[in-house]
């Protein structure tokens, strides 16, 4: 297996979580005007394919209190497909999805296709795991991977009365200091078992980052 990039490019009003301020990539000198090349980036520490730290919603180990090997995860991916917009994923039904116990992988990435609407609307419309879910990972120590904006529902007008508040995916996972890949694409094209690498920028304090995640062959056989 050839290595796999499975971030979305940084560009500017690339899809940003609702409510937050757009991305800009832009020259900010040029070889005509300046004799050298540089860009201006601005961007929220969540934009783009990311990784969350707890620190994001809780007083938990911001991403530069970690050991750089904490982001090169032993991964197994859970295809859920297919999936209808905002469909919750229950624990049943990610536990069916899994090869591999989870107690032999460092993250999973759960595959719900959704990358598919990066760019338009239908992209906010994204399945969710529950909270049971999470719950049941965090017991197991791993980490989450999704290629969605959010394991959580976002907020959208399709939103219905039933869909749970706020962050329960991220709280149950941030309580057991796990972190979370968002935002990830090309997912179906993964072994059932491979090696994430998503490092973060290093910064003080980092509640997330923008990474570039890549998978590598690992252990397992392809789909």
């Amino acid at each position: 297996m050839r290595p796999l990039d499975l971030s979305h490019s940084l560009a500017t009003d690339m899809p940003v979580y609702p409510g937050t301020e757009p991305v800009r990539v832009e020259p900010d000198a040029t070889l005509d005007t300046d004799g050298y090349r540089t860009t201006r980036l601005d961007l929220d520490s969540h934009a783009g394919t990311h990784v969350d730290a707890p620190a994001h919603l809780t007083d938990g180990p911001s991403l530069d209190e970690f050991p750089v090997d904490r982001f090169r995860f032993d991964a197994a991916a859970a295809d859920l497909r297919p999936l209808d917009a905002r469909e919750p994923v229950s624990l049943d039904a990610l536990r069916d999805a899994l090869a591999v116990d989870p107690h032999e992988v460092d993250l999973v990435a759960v595959v719900t296709g959704w990358d598919r609407h990066w760019g338009n609307d239908r992209y906010f419309e994204h399945p969710y795991l529950t909270a049971e879910a999470a719950a049941w990972l965090a017991d197991r120590d791993c980490d989450l991977g999704v290629d969605t904006v959010n394991p959580d529902p976002t907020p959208a007008e399709r939103a219905g009365d039933d869909e749970p508040d706020g962050f329960p995916v991220h709280e149950r996972l941030f309580e057991r200091e796990r972190v979370i890949v968002e935002n990830l694409r090309g997912l179906d094209r993964t072994p059932e078992r491979f090696e994430l690498h998503a490092y973060p920028l290093r910064f003080a304090g980092a509640d997330a980052s923008p990474v570039r995640a890549v998978a590598h062959a690992g252990d397992g056989e392809s789909r």
